[in-house]
């Protein structure tokens, strides 16, 4: 099948840049397949297992073909569980979030049916569900079907299965006839075929055939990490590692530029590979990382196709992919050729179930790991030199460097210094360099701030006169840096000034963040504070 790029496809600018917001570049075979057919209007049978990006397959003509001059709901999207319920209109409200006047609700039981009733009175235009649900609401006229345009089933053959057969007819029975429909199964028997020869009229029959998802001769591993603890945690497990060639994968080609800039600041051998490179630019990238002169490649998935080098022995989804067939792509560039690989995978918040995903399709042995500690760190960058070291010794070409070390501990100590301390000494010096180079953010002491134990406390440049509140604070803090609201700890609002507490293990990511940042329009600058 050809490759299908987004921005190939009819669609409004604001849902283009979504979909490069989300990291999506270039089509899954699913959608290269469905999206042009829907666009049409034409009804559809896809068969694709979870995890093959069905959701913005379906999702992305049902968010192009809505009026958000009409606030009543336009499609319907039935779901077998909750959990899919809410993951699906998650995943359509990123879509969506560039559509001004667009509203997608999930709508499913276990959660207060008033709250829903009150978010539909306010106006939805795409609705996803439980049947069960959906059904009590159409029962007590809080929601009409007669504007809908598409109606959806997702996982067709798991509601079949739970029993929501009389459910699913029910809802369809009332959507007009006129109305394009869609089911999505991993299997087509024919209780589903006789559903859709009941409700679709002259549907296209689309299937994705399950490719072999097995990677052998690789260690996958996992972090949990928040999104601003990426760039340590990276670093950390390059340093621990230390693997010949790596490849790092972000979703999308800023990321890629970001990251990129970031690894060059710490002193990496690193280089970016995305769409916007030129043949003689991604040429002169990929020739580099052959010889060795980039150790970390990073890169998008598109960008990342026809990379065929041997030696890389680490890949990183810096960035989870959302798609199961683009991990095993991913992953696939190292462990070749006989050799072990390792693939390293960054994981945050609602990001577990697109992992759950891919554990479940590829069969995978995918194991959680603590990010490597600074003591980690050093015990590795340590070890690395006493190799060198050993190494030296046994080549025995050290006569001229022992002569500068007896004349040094002669004359600058009389004879009183030991051979071992001055190996100390020069270890310490080295490993000085090595962590200062690789690790400028490590932790570091603050002194006495004033704060409560295990708290840093910072003094912040805005105040009351600013019309600035804790509120604005702790929103610029978390919406910033990534860290929970909760663990902010007292803040003091002045005239002219404020103070806040953080936690200590974070006070120097949110300085980084907060400094040059704003709040209401004012410039921050932040530093720790003095004893009060």
């Amino acid at each position: 099948m050809e490759r299908c790029i987004f921005s190939e496809l009819p669609l409004s600018p604001e849902l283009l840049k979504s979909i490069e917001d989300m990291g999506f570049e270039e089509a899954s075979p699913i959608q290269a397949m469905a999206i042009p057919h829907l666009l049409e209007g034409k009804d559809v049978i896809g068969q694709a297992q979870t995890g093959t990006g069905k959701t913005a397959a379906f999702g992305i003509p049902v968010l192009e073909k809505i009026d958000v001059r009409h606030k009543s709901p336009q499609a319907i999207i039935l779901c077998p569980t909750r959990e899919l319920a809410i993951q699906v209109a998650t995943e359509m409200s990123q879509l969506a979030k560039r559509k001004r006047g667009l509203f997608v609700l999930p709508i499913y039981g276990g959660q207060p049916i008033e709250r829903q009733i009150k978010a539909l009175r306010r106006g939805v235009q795409v609705i996803v569900g439980t049947p069960g649900r959906i059904m009590d609401h159409m029962k007590r006229g809080t929601i009409s079907l007669q504007d809908i345009n598409m109606a959806v089933l997702d996982e067709a053959d798991e509601m079949l299965d739970m029993g929501f057969r009389d459910d699913i007819e029910f809802i369809l029975e009332q959507v007009p006839e006129e109305s394009q429909t869609v089911f999505f199964s991993a299997t087509m028997r024919d209780e589903i075929l006789q559903l859709a020869k009941r409700f679709l009229k002259t549907p296209e029959f689309l299937k994705v055939t399950q490719k072999v998802l097995t990677v052998p001769n690789i260690e996958q591993i996992y972090y949990e990490v928040r999104p601003f603890q990426k760039m340590d945690a990276l670093c950390r497990v390059l340093d621990v590692y230390n693997p010949k060639l790596t490849i790092v994968f972000c979703s999308t080609k800023r990321g890629v530029d970001e990251l990129t800039a970031n690894l060059q600041g710490r002193g990496y051998q690193a280089d970016g590979l995305h769409g916007n490179l030129n043949q003689t630019q991604r040429d002169r990238v990929m020739n580099r990382f052959r010889k060795g002169n980039i150790e970390v490649l990073v890169a998008t998935d598109v960008a990342a196709r026809g990379i065929d080098v041997d030696d890389v022995e680490a890949v990183v989804n810096y960035d989870i992919p959302n798609d199961v067939e683009y991990y095993v792509h991913r992953i696939g560039r190292t462990g070749r050729a006989g050799r072990m690989g390792r693939a390293f995978t960054f994981v945050s918040g609602k990001e577990f179930w697109k992992l759950r995903d891919i554990k479940r399709f590829t069969k995978a042995r995918i194991v959680q790991h603590q990010v490597p500690t600074i003591a980690d760190v050093e015990n590795a960058k340590s070890s690395k030199l006493l190799d060198e070291i050993r190494d030296n010794i046994h080549k025995h070409e050290l006569d001229r460097y022992l002569t500068i070390v007896d004349d040094f501990i002669q004359n600058e100590f009389d004879g009183d210094l030991t051979t071992a301390e001055m190996a100390a000494a020069l270890l310490k010096i080295l490993m000085h360099r090595e962590l200062g180079d690789a690790m400028p953010e490590q932790k570091k002491s603050f002194g006495d701030t004033g704060a409560q134990a295990g708290m840093v406390r910072l003094f912040i440049n805005v105040g009351r006169k600013s019309r600035i509140g804790a509120r604005d604070i702790v929103g610029a803090i978390a919406g910033e840096s990534g860290l929970p609201g909760k663990m902010i700890g007292a803040i003091d609002i002045y005239d002219r000034f404020s103070f806040v507490e953080v936690p200590e293990d974070y006070a120097q990511e949110v300085l980084n963040v907060m400094n040059g940042n704003q709040i209401r329009g004012n410039k921050l600058f932040v530093e720790p504070a003095s004893r009060r």
